[in-house]
């Protein structure tokens, strides 16, 4: 090729970037495509961090968005790091997220509405089962009318036409009341506290353990127990008492005559019970006895009890708010999630909270699945902590019979392996699980549902 051809060849070219000019003459000059340029040589150290750095935005990626979202909040917060992106799977595998809707946990609208849902779900569940719970405590606090018909399905069910037959429909309901007025309160401690608490221990993805799971519910219910116990121990004495039983207290007659008045009756009577002294007497009541005055001493009455509570909360909670985790993990995974996680709809918007665990990005689960997560875990948590249950059914009812001694846990425990051995422990399991399945279900669908209905 001539010199004019290449000169005139290069006129008519578009122009080139002062770089590439070079190369490009030289490769018009012999014929070739340019050259690679030389590898650069890279250090191990380099090497390492490179791969390591794209390993950390693939994991980052794969929870949390970091584009791609409309920014939300001021600059520099970092909200939209840890709002899962449309079309993302959470960390359970669960479907994909449509829209979202951003609320702070943490915040007083929050929390409110929490308690609000958390109370309603408490009520409507033991609404359902209180029938079952007032032959549940009959059974377990030994009421001398009802001791024939403990063990058998046969007895539990005469035991509900006897009621009915002396009391009619209000003694399957017998107690109810101070049912209510503990439950609300108490579902709405338990379920507000659980959710501060789980977004302490549980602040991302990187957290979500067995232990802390569990942790979070048994502190849960430490704290709801720890404000509503006397209402419980009312409750109980409430649903312990029947018109023929031999009574401590010459009020137990006009205290059947009328249903009005009950409860203030209940209190009274339990107020002024004063427990004799004993050798065996706990060392905290002795304590007690020494240093506070005698009005101040009878507030112990309200907490018989307690200690068997605290311990038997610590496996009921926490077994159930873990059980209930892991079983909504388990139906939203890849082989159940078709049939068990409602499908998602253009209209359908999902909730995230300002952390960065994506439990609260999830999709609902359809109504069944969220029943059957919910009755399977109050059968475990049940089955943990029914022993400590019934020696504090016991305790509590310790003022109304035996002459109005105190039991200790210990005493406790040792009158009931000595009546009916180790299977003592567990008397009324099958009603506690005729009860506790179907209102664990109910509690928690009904949380669920209402947390949907509140807007959070």
């Amino acid at each position: 090729m001539s010199e004019n051809e290449i000169l005139r060849g290069q006129a008519s070219s578009p122009p080139m970037h002062p770089s590439s000019s070079v190369s490009s003459s030289s490769s018009e000059h012999v014929g070739l495509t340019p050259p690679p340029p030389p590898p650069q040589r890279e250090t191990n150290q380099d090497s390492d961090s490179l791969m390591v750095s794209k390993l950390s935005r693939g994991l980052k990626g794969l929870l949390f968005t970091q584009s791609g979202t409309t920014s939300v909040t001021k600059k520099g917060d970092d909200l939209n790091d840890t709002i899962p992106l449309s079309g993302y799977y959470s960390n359970d595998q669960s479907t994909p997220i449509k829209s979202i809707k951003v609320i702070d946990k943490q915040s007083l609208h929050y929390v409110i509405l929490s308690g609000i849902a958390g109370g309603v779900a408490g009520s409507a569940a033991k609404t359902l089962v209180a029938p079952l719970d007032r032959i549940k405590i009959l059974f377990q606090t030994s009421n001398p009318e009802f001791l024939k018909y403990r063990g058998t399905f046969q007895g539990l069910v005469r035991a509900g036409k006897r009621i009915w037959a002396s009391d009619g429909l209000w003694g399957l309901y017998q107690g109810h009341s101070i049912t209510l007025l503990r439950i609300f309160p108490y579902a709405s401690i338990k379920f507000v506290a659980y959710e501060q608490i789980r977004t302490i221990l549980i602040p991302n993805d990187l957290y979500e353990t067995a232990g802390r799971r569990f942790l979070a519910g048994s502190l849960s219910g430490l704290a709801s127990v720890f404000f509503t116990y006397p209402l419980d121990l009312i409750r109980v004495r409430l649903a312990f008492e029947t018109r023929n039983l031999h009574h401590a207290h010459p009020q137990h007659q006009q205290f059947m005559r009328s249903h009005r008045g009950r409860i203030f009756q209940t209190v009274r009577i339990i107020y002024h019970e004063n427990p004799p002294t004993r050798s065996n007497d706990p060392r905290w009541l002795t304590v007690m006895r020494k240093v506070l005055p005698a009005n101040i001493q009878r507030i112990s009455n309200f907490y018989r009890g307690f200690a068997p509570t605290i311990m038997g909360m610590i496996p009921y909670a926490g077994v159930s708010f873990y059980a209930h985790d892991l079983l909504h993990d388990i139906l939203r995974s890849k082989p159940l999630r078709e049939y068990t996680v409602q499908p998602a709809t253009d209209k359908s918007t999902s909730t995230s909270v300002k952390t960065k665990s994506s439990r609260e990005s999830r999709p609902s689960l359809k109504a069944y699945a969220q029943l059957v997560a919910g009755g399977i875990s109050g059968l475990f948590s049940q089955t943990a902590a029914y022993p400590f249950e019934l020696i504090r059914r016991r305790m509590q009812v310790g003022g109304a019979v035996g002459g109005g001694h105190f039991l200790s846990f210990k005493n406790t425990a040792r009158l009931i392996y000595r009546e009916s051995g180790f299977k003592g422990f567990f008397i009324g399991l099958s009603i506690g699980y005729m009860k506790v399945v179907p209102m664990f279900a109910c509690s928690f669908f009904v949380y669920e549902r209402m947390k949907k209905f509140l807007g959070i």
